[in-house]
């Protein structure tokens, strides 16, 4: 039988720094069932009361509607409230008040067959202004994630990634440089074969 897909949320926080943008990234542990020692953003799978916890103002438009595309059963407001908590619990830091656009939907990714762990990731681009509190502030972080940093994004990729993350960091350096995207990248592995999309 078949590992199911779960829906997940992850959040890449950046900064502007004097020596260029900065990503924060976190390593998980050795025994993880899934990507064990890679280096990550903060996220995780939906849990069941993310479904109930209302989430308005923290989307554009565009991104909820991109969102909505070929999504399934999973709800925006469900996949940004997973956002906000896996953050809080992984690296403790917390998002202020709702600001219009805070999370920008930037990408999406379904995990190969064959994995240990299926997902059906959603990543949201978030600037460390919209955090309540001081961005380098991890002593509530739940310590899932090890070594937790800011990184230049030179730094970052240079890393041991997982290949989405590394595809996904491609991205934000683009986006950070001023580029934009012609529709969120999608590697869509639902099926027998691979697909790449965009949705726009």
């Amino acid at each position: 039988m078949s590992e199911p897909i779960r829906p997940a949320a992850t959040v890449v926080l950046v900064r502007n720094a004097p020596g260029g943008a900065q990503v924060l990234m976190g390593q998980r542990g050795a025994g993880a069932v899934f990507m064990p020692s890679k280096f990550v953003f903060p996220g995780g799978r939906v849990d069941p009361e993310d479904h109930a916890a209302p989430c308005p103002g923290f989307l554009a438009p565009d991104c909820t509607r991109r969102l909505s595309l070929m999504a399934g059963a999973t709800a925006p407001d469900a996949l940004v409230a997973a956002a906000r908590r896996e953050l809080v619990e992984e690296t403790g830091l917390t998002m202020a008040a709702p600001l219009a656009g805070a999370l920008r939907f930037v990408f999406r990714a379904i995990t190969p067959p064959g994995r240990p762990r299926r997902f059906d990731a959603r990543f949201f681009l978030a600037d460390a202004g919209c955090l309540a509190g001081d961005a380098e502030d991890f002593a509530n972080a739940s310590g899932e994630l090890a070594f937790l940093r800011w990184l230049p994004l030179p730094e970052a990729r240079a890393l041991d990634l997982p290949f989405v993350t590394e595809v996904v960091l491609a991205e934000v350096a683009a986006l950070m440089a001023g580029g934009d995207q012609p529709g969120v990248p999608f590697f869509d592995n639902s099926g027998p074969t691979p697909q790449f999309r965009r949705l726009v």
